[in-house]
Order: C-alpha cells, then structure tokens, then sequence
C-alpha cells in the first residue's frame, strides 16, 4: 500500500463497512503485478520524484525528535513491517538499529530486497526475512522498534487490532512501534485497486487505544506533494 492520490480512492458503496472489502489475495495479486522497484512500491511516486528522500527525511526528523524516548541498554534490533522492496531498511533503519528484520508477502519484492539490501547485509545490519503476510507472523524474538509504514491499510480493523498486540508483546522494555500511513480526511475510505483502506486520524487512534497502546507522539510529514493524502507519522508505546 503506497502513498494515495487523493482522487484514486473510491468507496463501492457507503452502507459497506470499508474495511469489510479487503481481500487478501486481491491485494497480493496487485502488488505481483507492480514492478519491483522503488516507482512501483510507491505507486508511482519513485526515484524521479521528491517523494522518497522527503519520506526519508521527514522519518529520520521524526526519529530524532524520540531519541531520549527510546534508549535502551539492550540490541536494538527492528522488524521492517510490509517492507516492500527494502527501501527504508535500505535507507534508514539499518542507521538506528544493530540489525533489521524484514517482513512481506509479495514474493517478487522479497527476491528484489535481497539485492537492494546487500550494502546492508554487507554492514552485518541484515536480519531475518518473513516472506508471510502481518497477519500470518508469529513474533519469535523481541524487539526495540517495529517500523509499520504504508502497509497497515491492507488489514481488517479487528485483525489489526489483533496484530498490533501481538507487536506489543514482542517488544522489549520500552520499546516502540512506529506507524506511518495516509490519513483520509472525513471517513475511512476502500480502494479497490489493491484492496485496503485509507483510514481517518481519529480511527487510527480508536485503533491503537484498542490495542493497549499509548500514543506517545504524532507529526504530519512534510514536503509531500498536494495531490497526495496527508501522511502522518504515530510513536506507540506499550499502556
């Protein structure tokens, strides 16, 4: 799930519950068909645009502002959630952590990060590989920072609700789970394009009160192009 043009989306029907339309294998199907690369995860807002480096930016700010609030004695170790191709792995997280765990189901884009992610690997910064969908992974260490960016939108309220606990759990003490997604600007919102929701500022946070997660702090990204959904960034602690 990329960044939105606004005018993309379209709800099918207003008395439909717009999360009710996602359909995995829809979404899988979708995103098979893109090509792997940084144009296509981002649904068409690549390389030759600003889009990347501002997201990139706008993160490593973000991150900055939370440092006193996320140190730990303890491996930093990160999972990169719906990773796509590598792309903030490859260009963030492997900076902040001792090592980055990756997770996505789109077989084409698990083969593509291997070769994006080899100054990575390279660095020794390169963990495990989760080739499985978020609502298949089963945490099996613990972690200081799961990063949920773009990607949220392609669950069911409740099976997110039921993901962000188990990502609760696998965290170390004071540990932090970052989101970043579109925010719809009135009502969640169903793209049946690749199948997932745009969902509104005030669902995400019923979402994460639903979850035992404390809202920590949340910004809006910056230099992002106006056509496109505003994007906010959310720090999430364990209540």
């Amino acid at each position: 799930m990329p960044i939105k043009v606004q005018e993309r989306e379209v709800e099918i029907d207003s008395d439909i519950i717009p999360d009710s339309q996602i359909n995995y294998d829809d979404a899988i199907l979708y995103w098979s068909s893109v090509p792997a690369s940084v144009n296509g995860v981002l649904g068409g807002f690549g390389e030759q645009t600003s889009v990347p480096k501002a997201d990139i930016v706008g993160s490593t700010a973000f991150l900055r502002k939370l440092q006193t609030r996320m140190e730990t004695n303890q491996p930093k170790l990160t999972i990169d959630m719906g990773a796509g191709i590598g792309r903030i792995t490859r260009d963030l997280l492997w900076k902040v952590s001792d090592k980055v765990d990756l997770l996505e189901p789109v077989k084409p884009f698990v083969s593509q990060m291997e070769k994006e992610l080899i100054g990575v690997s390279n660095k020794g910064k390169l963990g495990q590989i989760y080739d499985i969908g978020m609502q298949d992974w089963i945490p099996d260490k613990q972690y200081w920072l799961i990063w949920c960016q773009w990607c949220v939108g392609q669950l069911p309220d409740d099976v997110l609700v039921e993901f962000w606990i188990k990502c609760k759990k696998a965290l170390i003490e004071n540990g932090t789970i970052i989101v970043k997604e579109n925010i719809a600007p009135v009502d969640d919102i169903f793209d049946e394009i690749d199948s997932s929701v745009t969902r509104t500022d005030a669902k995400f946070r019923q979402l994460f009160e639903k979850a035992g997660l404390k809202l920590i702090a949340s910004d809006i990204q910056k230099g992002l192009p106006k056509e496109l959904y505003p994007v906010r960034m959310y720090c999430l602690k364990s209540n």
